[in-house]
C-alpha cells in the first residue's frame, strides 16, 4: 500500500472520532475506597497479620497476664511462701487460701506465683544468653564460610551431641543446685539452634546488593554482620527466641522436679509438682495448680511463637 493511500485512510478514521463520542466518567468514591489500600511498612504488615491470628494473641495476653500477676501478687498477698503454718496443713481451696495449702501449711496461691517468677526469669535469661551467643557465633559462621564455617560448625555439632542431663550432672559436681547452675547448664548447649538459624540467614543475605555495597565502601566484617545482615534476619531470630523460652521453662521445672535445680523451701513449679506427686490422691490440688500453670505458660509461649513465625513468613503474604 502506498504512503498516500495510508494517509488517506488514517485521515478518514480520525474524522470519524468526535468529542461527542466520549463521556467523562464521574469519580466513584465508593469504588475507589474498595480498590485502594493504604501502604504498609514491613513491620506494620507483620503486626497486622499477627493481631489477626486469634490463637497467637490469646497466647500473648496469657503471657502478659502471667508477667503482671507474678510481679504484683507476691507484694499484695498477705501470706509468705516461706512461712509454715502447721495449724492449716493440707487445706482444700477456700476463701482464705484460694489454691489451698501444702503439708507445711504454706499458701499454694502465693507459691504458684513465686514459682512463676522463677520460671519466667530462667526462661528469659536463658533465651537472652542463647540469643547473644547464637547471633555472634552463627553470624561469624555464615559470613566467613569456608574453613571457618566448617571448624565452628563441627564444634557446635560436638557440643550438641553431648547429653544435656550429663552436662547438668557434671556441673552439679562443682556447683551447688541453684538457678545459676540451671542457667549455666542451659547456656552451654542451648545457643546452638540459634547459631544454626542465624548462620542460614546470613548465608542467604551476605550476597545481597546492600551487603556488597557496604563491603565495597570499606566496611569491616563485624559492621556488615551486625549493622546490615543481622537486622534483616531479625524475623527468624525473634521467632527462635520466643520458642526458646518455653523450652527453658520446662527444663527448669524438670530439673527442679528431679532435685537438680531450685531446692525447697524455695518455690518453683518443679519442686511444687515433686511435693504434690505423693499427695495426688489425697490432696490433688497440691499437684494440679502448679502443673496447670506450667502447662498454660508453655502453651502460651508456643502458640505465640507459632503466630510470630507465620507473621514473618513471606510465603503467607496475600
Amino acid at each position: 500500500m502506498s504512503d498516500a493511500n495510508s494517509n488517506t485512510i488514517g485521515k478518514e478514521r480520525s474524522d470519524e472520532l468526535t468529542p461527542d463520542m466520549f463521556q467523562k466518567l464521574k469519580r466513584d468514591e465508593v469504588r475507589v475506597d474498595e480498590v485502594g489500600r493504604a501502604s504498609l511498612t514491613a513491620w506494620q504488615d507483620i503486626r497486622m497479620r499477627l493481631t489477626s491470628n486469634k490463637l497467637a494473641m490469646l497466647g500473648f495476653w496469657i503471657i502478659v497476664f502471667m508477667i503482671v500477676c507474678c510481679i504484683v501478687v507476691p507484694f499484695i498477698w498477705p501470706y509468705d511462701h516461706f512461712t509454715n503454718d502447721l495449724a492449716n496443713t493440707n487445706q482444700a481451696p477456700n476463701a482464705k487460701h484460694w489454691f489451698g495449702t501444702d503439708d507445711l501449711g504454706r499458701d499454694i496461691f502465693e507459691r504458684v506465683w513465686k514459682g512463676a517468677q522463677i520460671s519466667l526469669f530462667v526462661g528469659v535469661i536463658a533465651a537472652l544468653i542463647d540469643l547473644l551467643i547464637g547471633v555472634i557465633y552463627g553470624g561469624i559462621m555464615g559470613y566467613f564460610g569456608g574453613k571457618v564455617d566448617e571448624v565452628m560448625n563441627r564444634f557446635a555439632e560436638i557440643l550438641y551431641a553431648i547429653p544435656y542431663l550429663l552436662v547438668v550432672i557434671l556441673l552439679l559436681v562443682v556447683m551447688e543446685p541453684s538457678l545459676t547452675t540451671i542457667i549455666v547448664a542451659m547456656s552451654i548447649t542451648g545457643w546452638i539452634n540459634m547459631a544454626w538459624i542465624v548462620r542460614g540467614q546470613i548465608m542467604q543475605l551476605k550476597n545481597q546488593e546492600y551487603a556488597l555495597a557496604s563491603k565495597s565502601l570499606g566496611a569491616g566484617a563485624m559492621r556488615i554482620i551486625f549493622r546490615h545482615l543481622v537486622p534483616n534476619a531479625m524475623g527468624p531470630i525473634l521467632v527462635t527466641l520466643t520458642l526458646t523460652i518455653p523450652g527453658a521453662i520446662f527444663t527448669e521445672a524438670f530439673l527442679s522436679f528431679l532435685g537438680l535445680g531450685v531446692q525447697s523451701p524455695a518455690a518453683s513449679w518443679g519442686t511444687m509438682i515433686d511435693d504434690g506427686v505423693g499427695a495426688i490422691f489425697n490432696y490433688p490440688w497440691r499437684l494440679f495448680f502448679p502443673a496447670i500453670f506450667l502447662s498454660i505458660t508453655i502453651f502460651a509461649f508456643n502458640v505465640f511463637g507459632d503466630g510470630l513465625r507465620d507473621a514473618f513468613d513471606p510465603k503467607l503474604k496475600k
